[in-house]
């Protein structure tokens, strides 16, 4: 925008760098995952350190810290992240106050260039601030609109003709207007057919003003997407030092990190005392940590505090930990159709999927408050059943019976409970897939697909890929803090290597 205005802006800078990652981190939580973290002092909190004061200047420096962290995190875990326009509040002052200095700017323009003769001064200061804005849109290989925006733009040139009153603000305009579109991205093709519709100088510049706002956002964002493959060490190294500047002046910032990984050892080690499927091998630093992933898929977020060093993709965990959830209830009521049908619909071309898809759909508020999942299996069992009979009737079997009706709304609407036989091997079958995915990433061969997974195994692999992507990621910022810690647990003394 014009520097006249700039310091309206310029006050309301790091808010607006704040609300442009709010915005794009925001895009990838969907609307049923809750926004809440819970306090750290609800649940089982461990024991803090003794508390230190520390000055303002060293609060606010450090929470500087940990949102530049977050933000280079977002960027690299986050394929879709986008730097978006900062969108000040309807109805806010600053939103107010920044609409009315800018009319002021534009109606001291306009009365300007009205006067007899007309004044340019604030015209060519526009003028220069948009040819700089041109040429930081250009590539090395882009010298000859480099020499043709300096030529028409250039500024001692103009300024002699306002003096001499032989300055032509339209035609200049225009070239303006024919630069921009030969350097904007294709999807500001229409704001520029709109640029050349404007024939008052006002307003075309105005909207010049705002086309080339967009113009930076789309540069940024290309700029961003063209360097995100060579910024993974770089980006590993920034957060790892940040981390370890804010645990400096924060000496308690892994407590709850400790916790998960000591509650999973505990829990490895009780199931390997009741003859469980644990074993010594399991209590290997690289296994204890892939287990510590995988309890984040089971995670209470109401009422246990998320560890530190996944807490930036917290809401990421929760939406694969809801989609792990719908997958297990999903592949658990057609295994119920199918064990309980027999062999009359097996091998049926369209059956499968006809079947998932109508689970799917029922299902997908599974997580929303108003989810009611008593009368949504009783509907999911009411829809196949009639499904299962016109297929049988079809193909010449014999329908459905009251009996084996009744028999399988039954075990559907019975699969939501927490104790149901085939929804706990479902979900252990689930979530040993995933781990064997973590355990496999390192050789980049997929796992074996467990048996009864086949109707899901799209929807798995997918799932496993991200949650593969996400912790191998978080091992590589937070291995050395690991490290310690599960040295400190398991071997005291010993290290544990560096493979975790």
């Amino acid at each position: 925008m014009p520097k006249e205005a700039d310091h309206i802006e310029d006050g309301g800078d790091k808010e607006s760098k704040e609300e442009q990652r709010q915005g794009a981190s925001g895009e990838t939580v969907r609307k049923r995952v809750r926004a809440n973290t819970p306090s750290p002092h609800r649940g089982n909190t461990p024991q803090a350190s003794p508390p230190r004061f520390v000055s303002v200047e060293e609060l606010m420096e450090t929470a500087k810290g940990v949102t530049n962290m977050a933000l280079a995190h977002e960027i690299m875990v986050n394929q879709a992240f986008q730097i978006k326009p900062a969108e000040l509040p309807e109805g806010s002052l600053e939103r107010r106050v920044k609409e009315i200095m800018h009319k002021a700017f534009w109606d001291c323009l306009e009365a300007q260039l009205k006067e007899d003769p007309p004044s340019y001064e604030h015209a060519i200061k526009l003028l220069a601030e948009i040819k700089e804005t041109l040429l930081s849109f250009l590539l090395p290989g882009h010298g000859r609109l480099r020499s043709q925006i300096e030529e028409v733009l250039d500024l001692p040139l103009i300024q002699q003709q306002a003096e001499n009153g032989a300055l032509d603000i339209g035609r200049l305009s225009q070239f303006i207007v024919w630069m921009m579109g030969s350097l904007c991205a294709p999807s500001r093709d229409e704001d520029i057919q709109k640029l050349k519709q404007i024939t008052e100088v006002v307003p075309l510049l105005k909207a010049i003003f705002s086309v080339l706002d967009l113009m930076k956002v789309d540069m940024a964002n290309f700029a961003l997407s063209s360097i995100r493959p060579h910024l993974m060490q770089q980006s590993v190294e920034y957060e790892r030092n940040k981390f370890q500047e804010f645990l400096e002046k924060q000496p308690n910032a892994l407590d709850f990190t400790e916790k998960w990984l000591e509650d999973t050892v505990k829990s490895l080690q009780d199931s390997a005392a009741t003859g469980g499927a644990a074993s010594d091998s399991s209590l290997h630093p690289l296994s204890v940590h892939n287990h510590a992933y995988l309890r984040l898929l089971r995670w209470d977020h109401d009422s246990d505090p998320f560890p530190e060093t996944v807490l930036m993709d917290q809401v990421r965990f929760q939406e694969m930990q809801q989609e792990a959830e719908q997958l297990v209830l999903l592949s658990s009521v057609l295994l119920i159709v199918y064990t309980t049908t027999g062999e009359a619909i097996s091998g049926l071309p369209g059956l499968m999927e006809t079947l998932k898809n109508t689970v799917n759909i029922l299902l997908a508020d599974m997580h929303t408050p108003s989810f009611s999942a008593q009368e949504v299996l009783a509907t999911i069992g009411e829809k196949l059943c009639v499904e299962l009979s016109q297929c049988l009737s079809q193909h010449g079997y014999s329908p459905f019976s009251a009996d084996r009706k009744s028999a399988l709304k039954g075990q559907i609407s019975a699969a939501i409970q927490p104790d149901n036989t085939v929804r706990i091997l479902m979900e252990s079958r689930v979530h040993n897939y995933l781990l064997a995915s973590l355990e496999s990433s390192q050789h980049k061969t997929p796992p074996p697909l467990p048996g009864g997974l086949a109707p899901v195994s799209k929807e798995l692999k997918e799932l496993a890929v991200h949650f593969s992507r996400l912790v191998n990621y978080n091992k590589l910022v937070f291995s050395p803090f690991y490290q310690k810690t599960l040295q400190k647990i398991l071997a005291p003394g010993e290290s544990p290597g560096t493979d975790t």
